[in-house]
């Protein structure tokens, strides 16, 4: 009985370590992000009250510390997307359509040996700065 459940273990141990078990997916319908980068969808302000106006401000804000840092600047093309990160994880997101603003001028911070992060652009400059360090 020793034997076998030693076999089991050690089958399943080489199989939950098993790093290439994605490498069939597809991802030809996500747009891939995978190097130290910050994600913008490609908006265009629609119109220009003080709401948009605060909405761009805190964004190029938390654009210039992202950048600071290293952060490179990434467009969506698509709303699906891929983060590869660097131990072999996949992260996938579906970006909802936009309803407003706030939406509309999402950024997500990725750093491959983290997990992805959706900047609160309601908040200070903390939340990107507790990311990075």
């Amino acid at each position: 009985m020793k034997p076998v459940l030693l076999i089991f273990t050690v089958a399943t141990f080489f199989f939950s370590c098993n790093q290439s078990r994605n490498d069939n997916r597809d991802a030809s319908a996500y747009d891939v992000v995978t190097g130290k980068s910050y994600v913008l969808r490609n908006a265009q302000p629609v119109s220009s009250d003080s709401l948009t106006n605060i909405v761009l401000q805190r964004q190029e804000e938390m654009a210039r510390i992202l950048e600071r840092h290293g952060f490179k600047k990434h467009l969506v093309t698509k709303d699906s997307l891929l983060f590869r990160r660097a131990n072999g994880l996949e992260v996938m997101l579906e970006l909802p359509a936009p309803e407003d603003a706030w939406q509309s001028n999402t950024i997500i911070a990725f750093d491959p040996q983290k997990s992805p992060l959706f900047i609160n652009l309601k908040k200070d400059s903390t939340q990107v700065t507790n990311y990075i360090k």
